[in-house]
């Protein structure tokens, strides 16, 4: 299994953007789908974007749609997750994480699928 380090967190305003960054180790993402989770205070850890393999595919869900962007760089072995016109309610701590997949274009949107887990990494969004 990889192991997957998140960076970027902070402390923003409303409507400020952050740019999150996982950095893999101890293998490469090529056969990974990844996904971007968040958990925030007494709720459950949800959903915030997905990417295939090759990068051609992606999945959001509504709440975050039009706002973030999740990319990868295969051959840095890194995934980013840019997060534009932030709000109150995308605080959270966000997870990256790493499924391995078989076809180059499945995007997993459910926890379930996938196996390997960073540490987590805190956005904090004033109003």
């Amino acid at each position: 299994q990889v192991q997957l380090v998140e960076s970027g967190g902070g402390l923003v305003q409303a409507g400020d953007s952050l740019r999150l960054s996982c950095a893999a180790s101890g293998g490469t993402l090529r056969m990974y789908a990844m996904g971007w989770f968040r958990q925030a205070p007494g709720k459950e850890r949800e959903f915030a974007a997905g990417i295939s393999r090759s990068g051609s595919y992606t999945k959001y869900p509504d709440s975050v749609k039009g706002r973030f962007t999740i990319s990868r760089d295969n051959a840095k072995n890194t995934v980013t997750l840019q997060m534009n016109s932030l709000k109150p309610e995308d605080t959270a701590v966000y997870y990256c994480a790493a499924g391995y997949a078989y076809s180059s274009s499945s995007v997993y949107y459910s926890d379930n699928e996938y196996n390997s887990w960073g540490q987590g990494t805190q956005v904090t969004v004033s109003s």
